[in-house]
């Protein structure tokens, strides 16, 4: 099994449509006739700009609060619009040439789901979802709910969506994706499948569920955590794992989600979100940036009730007006992205440590007979690399915190809290 060809130059832009167009949390619902589900094509200009190639969508179908209760599948939530309002939406994007990627909640529905209502037993399993009472898990023993789910996801395949994100996939027993996702291939053969994956060894769910991709929270961990406590050796571990991974399939990468801490919270000192944005978009995978990371936004994920809040605000109208921070972000953002995109063969690139120590961290990801060089320095105290220390004569810098653009150089200097990319020439 090989995920489609186009998944090799895909970059997300993440959002979370409820929060993004301010339908919920909403003190007074939207009504169905304000299609606000339009306002996101108002934005895929500024995908575009960013350098991304599709727009990876939270829930949009009909449910109580925040999207992930589903009461109908084949709704669209009306406080986003209607099936035209879709039908926009995906045209706009295609037009464009980005990709869809939708949201699908397969674990678990909302108490106002009709088999629910109707007391059909034999659709649930009898549990909740994580005990949240509201959130009823369905039995994917049964037939009808095999049946069903590949009915949903082969009708938005056919109304043009590209994929699906699965929900909670690391709950599922893993024989009901591979009962479901074939059938829907064998109608959709270009689709693509992530399950949300959060632990557990991902190589052998992925083949088991038969994904083609799962989300890669051990490296986003590793990554933030590991620039806060000047630890690299923990982000040196994790590529090591995720080498391994790459070996069978390319995994959904990122630095933020709607379900996280904003990146440039998370971190402690503010000129590391470079270095983890450095990280994102020279290892290999499946790049998502999470909506307004691009733009500098701040916001922090609470424990509580309402506590996603934060980190799934409502956006105005495009552009936005940004601050020294969020302008530096875009830039950078502007900058990365695109030496991805001239860089396609990243997608499966694998890493080799070249120095490791708890704040200074180089190494080489490489495709066959490409190559690039990335130094990352934490450290108060300068970082200097001899090129021939990575077993090249020379390096063209191709960026940096402080970096003449195209120089050739045999020996780096990156200084306190600076990051440089190079090509070994």
């Amino acid at each position: 099994m090989t995920a489609p060809a186009w998944v090799e130059h895909a970059i997300w832009w993440q959002v979370y449509p409820l929060g993004f167009v301010g339908a919920f949390p909403s003190s007074e619902p939207p009504r169905p006739d304000q299609h606000r589900l339009r306002r996101l094509a108002d934005w895929f200009d500024h995908a575009i700009a960013l350098g991304a190639s599709g727009i990876a969508l939270g829930p949009i179908f009909a449910s109580r609060t925040h999207g992930y209760d589903t009461t109908d599948h084949y709704r669209i939530d009306p406080r986003l619009g209607d099936d035209a309002d879709f039908d926009y939406l995906v045209a706009e994007a295609h037009r464009r040439g980005l990709r869809v990627l939708l949201d699908g909640v397969f674990n678990h529905v909302g108490v106002d789901f009709a088999r629910y209502r109707e007391a059909a037993p034999d659709w649930f399993s009898g549990d909740t979802f994580e005990g949240h009472a509201e959130l009823v898990t369905l039995n994917h023993d049964n037939p009808e709910v095999i049946d069903y789910t590949v009915d949903v996801m082969a009708h938005w395949l056919g109304r043009g969506a590209d994929g699906w994100r699965l929900d909670a996939a690391y709950i599922v027993p893993q024989q009901f994706w591979a009962a479901t996702l074939p059938r829907v291939r064998e109608r959709f053969r270009d689709a693509w499948f992530v399950g949300e994956l959060i632990h557990g060894d991902y190589a052998e769910v992925v083949e088991a569920a038969t994904f083609d991709s799962a989300t890669q929270y051990e490296l986003w961990k590793a990554t933030w955590s590991g620039l806060n406590d000047g630890n690299f050796f923990e982000l040196d571990w994790a590529l090591q794992r995720h080498n391994a991974l790459l070996d069978s399939f390319a995994p959904m990468t990122f630095v933020g989600n709607h379900d996280v801490t904003r990146i440039a919270s998370r971190l402690e000192r503010p000129e590391h979100v470079a270095h983890a944005l450095v990280i994102l978009l020279t290892v290999g995978g499946v790049p998502s940036v999470y909506a307004g990371d691009e733009l500098g936004f701040r916001g922090v994920k609470e424990e509580r009730y309402g506590g996603d809040d934060a980190v799934r605000p409502e956006f105005g109208s495009p552009p936005l007006e940004l601050d020294a921070f969020g302008t530096q972000m875009w830039a950078l953002h502007q900058f990365l992205v695109g030496l991805r995109r001239r860089h396609p063969w990243l997608h499966a690139a694998s890493t080799t440590t070249v120095r490791l120590q708890n704040r200074h961290y180089v190494y080489e990801t490489r495709n066959g007979d490409d190559a690039l060089l990335v130094a990352l320095n934490i450290d108060d105290e300068p970082l200097r690399l001899a090129l021939s220390e990575c077993g090249a004569a020379r390096g063209e810098v191709l960026g940096g915190s402080a970096a003449p653009p195209q120089e050739v150089v045999d020996t780096v200097v990156v200084e306190p809290h600076g990051w440089r990319i190079l090509r070994p020439v």
